[in-house]
C-alpha cells in the first residue's frame, strides 16, 4: 500500500516538473532525481523544488 502512494507522489511530481515554465536541463534532473531516489528524490522537491519557481 506505501508503494502506491510513494508512486502517485512521484508521478505527481514528475508531472508538475514536466509541466513547469523550467529549461530542459534542470527538468531531466529533477525527473532523474525522482525516479532514482523515489522517497528522498520527491522530499527534496517538495522542499526546493515549487520554492525555486517562484518570485516573491
Amino acid at each position: 500500500m506505501s508503494g502506491l502512494i510513494v508512486l502517485a507522489l512521484d508521478l505527481w511530481a514528475i508531472i508538475s516538473v514536466v509541466g513547469s515554465n523550467r529549461d530542459t536541463g534542470p527538468k531531466v534532473l529533477w525527473v532523474l532525481l525522482i525516479l532514482v531516489l523515489p522517497i528522498l528524490g520527491f522530499i527534496i522537491w517538495l522542499l526546493f523544488g515549487p520554492r525555486s519557481s517562484r518570485t516573491a
